[in-house]
């Protein structure tokens, strides 16, 4: 499935509330063409939600053995912010550096047999382009165009690195251009090259290609060699025999992985604190976005695909992803979504199913704010008007409710502070809220919800992380951090959560 096939995921939601004895059971009913609408519980999205993660619990989310293609191409659209995000200079800018080095690439993949486009997209990743960057500064830290730390290049890939040597010449380097002194920075960064070959473009290259090659061969894949290109052969290794349970172990890596017809996918949405706990705990514990490390190089590679074959469109979708803190506007665009303009809009679409109303039960895992609609009097409403949300979005703050209790065991529940507004009601909150925007809110939307940041305990904030990230990475939802809340915008793919 390719990403405009992950974005159009959505269906065209009705509602239904139905009451079940004392309990409130949301119903919602999608519309599926010319079949029969689908009626799918509140209550059953949240027990699914609370379940072990697996296809036998019912969970929608759970990896099957059919799903790990779609499951990799969400999971690089949902885990793309940083990239748009960090890339210096901005994406469009690290494009162009990087394919400066194509030939290079193209040689340098060639002496060991592996992908260009994948060198590339590593290149694109890890150093934009630049050839004499550090990550930390200094030569101490991954270095060059490949972004290799010392001890890999040295004992890994047999490369030359005189490291107290090229520390000093950094230092002698960034003192020249300080002084302005261009000449002499040109003579350092040349003597540099000689004795640190992570910071020769050809050398560097080829060492990346050989790392890919060797990876290759002890993985038996390409997708695991990559994601050892962060993660460390070592560590990936680790993971693989964590989840396979010791016992699933067939001889070498390769053969293991052969042998549990394991990729990527599998390994990580298939490992959670509910299931393969031992895989997860090991994923979760680098730190340092290793676990995302191979979707973050399949939207690399993409980003450079679609400046070679569409650059208007990559541009576009550059500023989308670049509008907010989060890739809201990359699911809901200004000028293609419905915003709720006055309080009868809300009230209208409330009552012809586009909008549900979000039910008042600690039981689902969450619960309203008093300070949810506070506003709603000085536009002569009442605050439960405010209190509503797509049904896709209440879905999705169903499951992650649930899942946070089933991980954490806290009976707390998560708390609510704000839901959807009408833009009337959003002009009067700029007033009052620094964090409010004057620009496209997706609140006027319902789209998004804000949970407050107070957990029961560390327990209950570690679970709530875990399953933001993992809805992040399923493209059902993306997130950012406020001083006191975390704001979170639900996409169309969320209606995932709604099929039978």
């Amino acid at each position: 499935m390719d990403r405009d096939a992950v974005r159009a995921l959505g269906v065209t939601l009705g509602l239904i509330v139905a009451l079940a004895g004392a309990v409130a059971a949301i119903v919602l009913a999608i519309g599926l063409g010319d079949s029969e609408p689908v009626d799918v519980e509140i209550e059953e999205i949240s027990r699914k939600a609370r379940s072990d993660s697996t296809l036998a619990s019912g969970d929608p989310l759970a990896w099957t053995p059919k799903s790990s293609d779609e499951l990799a191409d969400r999971a690089t659209l949902g885990t793309s912010h940083v990239i748009y995000e960090k890339s210096p200079g901005g994406v469009i800018a690290s494009v162009k550096r990087t394919l400066r080095w194509r030939d290079e690439i193209e040689a340098a993949a060639k002496t060991q047999d592996v992908d260009p486009d994948t060198l590339e997209a590593i290149v694109f990743l890890e150093s934009a382009g630049r050839s004499q960057v550090s990550a930390d500064g200094t030569p101490n830290s991954a270095s060059g165009l490949a972004q290799i730390i010392p001890s890999t290049a040295t004992s890994f890939l047999g490369m030359r690195v005189d490291l107290a040597r090229s520390v000093e010449l950094t230092n002698q380097i960034n003192a020249a251009l300080e002084k302005g002194k261009a000449d002499l920075a040109g003579r350092l960064l040349a003597e540099r090259r000689t004795i640190d070959e992570r910071f020769d473009p050809e050398r560097a290259l080829e060492g990346m290609a050989r790392y890919i090659a060797t990876a290759t061969d002890r993985f038996g894949t390409e997708e695991l060699a990559i994601t050892s290109y962060h993660m460390g052969i070592g560590n990936l290794e680790n993971v693989i025999d964590a989840y396979v349970g010791g016992g699933g172990t067939a001889g070498s890596t390769a053969a293991t992985v052969a042998q549990n017809e394991i990729d990527y996918a599998r390994l990580y949405f298939d490992s959670s604190p509910q299931t393969n706990a031992a895989a997860y705990d090991l994923l979760a514990g680098f730190g340092d976005d290793s676990s995302l490390y191979s979707w973050r190089i399949r939207e690399s590679r993409r980003i450079l695909e679609a400046w070679r074959s569409d650059r208007a469109s990559l541009e576009a979708e550059v500023d989308l992803a670049t509008q907010k803190a989060t890739l809201e506007e990359t699911y809901h665009p200004e000028g293609e979504t419905e915003v709720f303009e006055t309080p009868g809009d809300v009230e209208a679409a409330t009552g012809e199913g586009d909008l549900v109303r979000v039910p008042s039960d600690r039981s689902f895992g969450f619960k309203i704010a008093g300070q949810a609609g506070e506003l709603a009097s000085e536009l002569d409403q009442e605050p439960e008007l405010y209190r509503v949300l797509r049904p896709e979005a209440l879905a999705a703050l169903t499951y992650l409710a649930g899942k946070v209790e089933a991980v954490s065991g806290a009976s707390e529940p998560l708390t609510v502070t704000s839901l959807t507004r009408d833009q009337s009601y959003q002009d009067l909150l700029v007033g009052v809220n620094a964090e409010a925007t004057a620009e496209y809110s997706l609140h006027t939307t319902g789209w998004s919800f804000d949970i407050r940041r107070s957990y029961a305990n560390d327990k209950q904030a570690r679970a709530f992380q875990f399953a933001l990230d993992r809805l992040r990475a399923h493209a059902i939802l993306d997130y950012a951090y406020e001083p006191a809340a975390i704001h979170v915008t639900v996409s169309e793919n969320a209606d995932l959560l709604l099929d039978d």
